[in-house]
């Protein structure tokens, strides 16, 4: 069996597409399958930014010569239709992951004659993956699915927020159970499942997935170029001229910790610390009323790295990720990070930030007045970041190239 060939099917632009990346690196990628591509020489690129908002970033010039299938006008097709029935977000969610399945599987069909004589690895993510993998496994072919998040366990504590603070989210709504039942069955079809963090490993061990199938796989990251030059300075003293800057980036929603950080911005309203909330707002503020919040919202990709430099500490006290890519953004900027954790492992405590021992608005309340006074500790952890070579692509290619041919022969 020839280890070294690998298809990738993506559904969306997940980790800027790390896993192609490194394949294609190391010369292990026969072909990535996404829904939409779009080339700067593309007949998609050229249409005005208002209409096909996003569609830009459905590239990567790491795989400019790569081999890439992609469905971009059946998607934005999709897309419509999905708007004019009105579709509920479960149902339109539900509905592209199945959409996805089916093109990917048109496309093994129509170049059969491409894998007739080899038996390529096929990896693909989580909750669009079953028909995917089936077809693959009648292939003889081996499978890697790639775990997006915790998984049920995950939900189950998501649920329980939503429980505790109804007002925030009236709309959410739980994940369909048929959902649960799918994803058990990719679990069961995969022969391995890559999670991206220890807490990820121990959910799906919870769940009652066989703890053999699951490999922990950090998430990769390239340093910006800007951002190895870039020098964090802080003032000798933070006041209400000057407040300390704490960001947090990412969806505001409750499974963030949004609750948390509403308790914490109440209980440090006589303090000199100010919150930035950038990111798609998921929940009613219509009954918060805090002026050290600042509501920024959905910003372009571009003007996010403004905040991260603006920037004095990133809070990120997650209830549950599988990783949490905006921490190694935030250390590429030298930003020291206060988390949960419930994430993956990023911050050493008391060395690049602070772990929380608990995700409750008094233990954010507290390392941020740590920070605030602190200063010297603040300038610390500022110069222990940056320390990202864990979470390199040359890491992800040793544990796609190596860790897995040795898992495969034992499993097979």
């Amino acid at each position: 069996m020839n280890y070294s060939s690998w298809i990738c099917c993506q559904l969306g632009a997940r980790e800027h597409y790390a896993i192609p990346r490194a394949l294609h690196q190391s010369g292990q990628l026969t072909t990535l399958i996404t829904d939409a591509w779009v080339s700067p020489q593309s007949f998609w690129h050229q249409m005005p930014i208002s209409i096909f908002q996003g569609l830009r970033d459905r590239y990567h010039s790491e795989l400019a010569d790569a081999t890439v299938a992609s469905f971009t006008g059946s998607l934005l097709q999709f897309e419509l239709t999905q708007r004019l029935y009105k579709s509920s977000d479960w149902e339109r969610i539900i509905a592209r992951n199945h959409w996805f399945q089916q093109h990917v599987i048109q496309q093994f069909a129509h170049r059969k004659s491409d894998w007739a004589f080899s038996s390529p690895i096929l990896f693909v993510y989580s909750y669009a993956a079953l028909d995917i993998l089936k077809y693959a496994k009648s292939q003889g072919w081996q499978t890697v699915l790639g775990q997006i998040d915790p998984g049920p366990i995950e939900e189950e504590i998501v649920i329980r927020e939503h429980q505790k603070n109804p007002a925030l989210a009236p709309h959410w709504q739980p994940v369909p159970p048929d959902y649960w039942k799918n994803w058990r069955a990719e679990c069961t079809v995969a022969d391995r499942i890559l999670v991206n963090s220890h807490w990820s490993k121990q959910a799906l061990q919870q769940a009652g997935i066989a703890v053999d199938k699951i490999e922990v796989m950090p998430l990769a990251y390239q340093l910006p170029a800007a951002a190895q030059t870039f020098h964090r300075t802080y003032p000798e003293k933070f006041s209400t001229q000057r407040p300390l800057r704490v960001l947090f980036l990412g969806q505001i929603i409750l499974r963030k910790g949004l609750a948390a950080i509403l308790e914490a911005a109440k209980l440090l309203q006589n303090e000199p610390i100010e919150f930035w909330m950038v990111g798609p707002i998921g929940i009613d503020r219509s009954q918060i009323a805090l002026s050290n919040i600042q509501w920024i919202g959905t910003v372009p990709r571009s003007q996010v790295v403004q905040y991260y430099q603006q920037a004095d500490v990133f809070l990120f006290p997650t209830l549950s990720d599988g990783f949490g890519l905006t921490q190694l953004e935030a250390q590429a900027w030298k930003l020291p990070l206060i988390v949960s954790r419930f994430c993956g492992e990023v911050v050493k405590d008391q060395v690049n930030g602070i772990v929380l021992p608990d995700v409750s608005g008094e233990a954010i309340a507290q390392a941020l007045q740590f920070c605030c006074y602190q200063i010297e500790s603040l300038t610390g952890f500022t110069a222990q970041s940056s320390q990202l070579s864990e979470f390199n692509l040359r890491k992800l290619q040793q544990h796609l190239s190596l860790t897995h041919r040795a898992d495969f022969t034992k499993h097979s």
